[in-house]
């Protein structure tokens, strides 16, 4: 019978390779060996490390920046990537998003939403709500030019199969709160047949008109077919619309006329999406028809 070849070991990383031959019976080492071992440990641990750092971040100039609601507490941040083509073309379905970092800084990097749709050309956009003392709020402060990093694009997005065609979902509720329009913009932006259907409806709530974002572009998503329902919860005096948080604007007129046809989609605070769920399952809806980006 031939003999059979062992199978070639995988390659370990460096510091594990080292450690491996450091604390091996068949090479044993005098004292003295030891702290010139350990320095090679820690350099070649530090190089695989810079090694497999390099590789996860993509570095991009900022190509745009301006505030986004009247109070300036968010800012809309746009990111060349002319030189990125493969992180663009990753960029497939709406509600994705990535880790973002500036150069230079130990600020922990921040994961945000990809606000611009997929198939948009060779940029990213991000809706950025200014937090003093972390990236976000570093982000916001940055000019036309300065270069982030960015991460892959990470998560599935929005699964948008579940209420689609048209026909599995002609009534399509979307709930929105603060800066998690985000990825409702990318959604709206990128189509998902509003027009086919019979009821489609976004709940949309901030604080005020002031710290609301995107209201230049109302109009254009109530001209695909989607009914838009501002809700404020500290508005001023003159505000005629709804008040409170979007949960309740929807629990006070909910009108769902067939339950089995019906999906929605939410994108803002933990509070919001359980409450909202919870109700729309109790009222007949499918639990697979509500979709979440994560």
């Amino acid at each position: 019978m031939a003999a059979v070849s062992a199978a070639p070991r995988p390659s370990m990383p460096p510091r594990l390779a080292l450690r491996a031959h450091l604390f091996s019976s068949a090479s044993p080492l005098p004292m003295r060996a030891l702290p010139l071992l350990r320095s090679r440990f820690r350099s070649l641990t530090t190089a695989y490390a810079v090694k497999q750092d390099t590789a996860l971040w993509t570095p991009a100039p900022v190509s745009a920046i301006s505030a986004a609601t009247d109070d300036g507490s968010v800012s809309l941040i746009a990111v060349d990537l002319s030189d990125a083509t493969d992180l663009v073309d990753s960029y497939t379905n709406p509600g994705q998003y990535l880790l973002i970092r500036v150069p230079g800084e130990e600020l922990k990097p921040a994961y945000m939403v990809i606000s611009s749709p997929p198939k948009a050309g060779p940029r990213f956009e991000f809706l950025v709500k200014s937090v003093p003392g972390a990236t976000a709020g570093r982000l916001c402060a940055l000019r036309d030019g300065d270069v982030v990093e960015l991460g892959a694009v990470t998560g599935k997005g929005f699964p948008l199969d579940r209420i689609n065609p048209p026909d599995v979902a002609q009534t399509v509720l979307i709930f929105a709160a603060g800066t998690g329009i985000s990825a409702i913009r990318s959604l709206i932006e990128f189509g998902f047949a509003a027009k086919e259907r019979a009821d489609v409806r976004l709940y949309y709530g901030d604080t005020s008109l002031k710290s609301m974002s995107y209201q230049e572009r109302l109009s254009n998503w109530e001209s695909t077919g989607i009914k838009i329902i501002p809700v404020l919860s500290q508005p001023d005096d003159s505000w005629k619309g709804e008040r409170g948080y979007v949960q309740d604007a929807f629990f006070r007129n909910k009108n769902i006329v067939n339950p089995s046809s019906t999906g929605a989609i939410l994108c803002g605070p933990n509070e919001m999406q359980e409450e909202l769920t919870l109700s729309l399952v109790a009222d007949g809806v499918s639990r697979d028809k509500i979709l979440t980006n994560y």
